[in-house]
């Protein structure tokens, strides 16, 4: 560690992802681990989170109070629930630390958090931090600005069988590029559920699939169905460390950037000022 080293804290470090992405800060030059939690009651407190991710040890602890390490830290990365996330926005803006989420399942109140957090300091809310997703989120948005609705759009994802949301933030994610493609209303024309008889499928709806099982990192198609052809564009994630790469990437890209809400387009350059503003008003419409 040096002085010039970026001090992150990681909350839920724990978790799956909470230890990847402990072994990505120690991998990677010119940030350090400054703190850890996990949830209170968790077995692994008091543990060092870097003999857990397999990392090598650390000389922190993992606690189950967010405040103290956040308090002295320079970014905090949120993997974990919609609550705690809340939570740990509120303690990012009294403390001046960038926060960087990966969260998913947030409602419209408690994505509003973040942006209130996003008044004090940087926050990059993304559903995917993959370099080749938000790729792909770029590729579908263009499809479908260029084919037309007789283009029947559906998307379709499978994640492990732990995953509790659903579709998974990714998918809505891309579904949301394709009705900004289209320039929809994604809510208006997003169809999650068909079960018995839903009928003719509605032309220009935006329908999803969600598949469960094993130990599947995360898969996404999103398929430009027509008379005649089919357009599939993809991405398949074999292992974490693509999302933990991706965040430390975007944690280390905060250190000088003014308050506001960001995004993996930001951090790798590809956002349009026409996008941005289309992106804001889908969040606060």
């Amino acid at each position: 560690m040096t002085d010039q080293d970026m001090k992150i804290v990681v909350v839920g470090a724990g978790g799956r992802m909470g230890r990847m992405l402990v072994a990505e800060i120690a991998a990677t030059e010119g940030c350090t681990l400054s703190g850890a939690t996990d949830a209170p009651g968790s077995p692994l407190l008091g543990q060092d989170p870097g003999l857990l991710a397999g990392s090598g040890a650390t000389g922190v602890q993992i606690t189950d109070d967010p405040a103290p390490p956040i308090a002295t830290a320079d970014a905090v990365i949120d993997f974990t629930a919609p609550k705690a996330t809340v939570d740990h926005a509120r303690l990012c803006a009294q403390a001046g630390a960038a926060l960087i989420v990966g969260t998913t399942g947030l409602d419209h109140g408690q994505e509003e958090a973040l942006y209130l957090a996003a008044r004090h300091v940087p926050v990059i809310y993304a559903a995917n931090y993959s370099v080749g997703i938000t790729l792909l989120t770029n590729l579908v948005e263009k499809a479908a600005a260029t084919l037309r609705d007789d283009y029947d759009i559906e998307v379709l994802e499978m994640h492990h069988r732990h995953k509790v949301d659903a579709p998974s933030g990714t998918a809505l994610a891309l579904g949301k590029a394709a009705a900004r493609g289209r320039q929809v209303n994604h809510d208006a024309v997003k169809q999650a559920v068909r079960d018995g008889h839903p009928g003719v499928r509605p032309r220009g709806e935006i329908g999803y699939a969600t598949l469960r099982g094993g130990d599947v990192v995360g898969e996404h198609e999103v398929i430009f169905a027509a008379e005649g052809e089919r357009l599939i564009l993809g991405h398949k994630a074999s292992a974490r460390r693509v999302f933990a790469a991706g965040a430390i990437r975007a944690t280390l890209w905060t250190h000088g950037k003014h308050p506001a809400v960001y995004d993996m387009n930001d951090v790798l350059g590809l956002k349009s000022d026409e996008a941005e503003t289309i992106q804001d008003a889908e969040r606060h419409g």
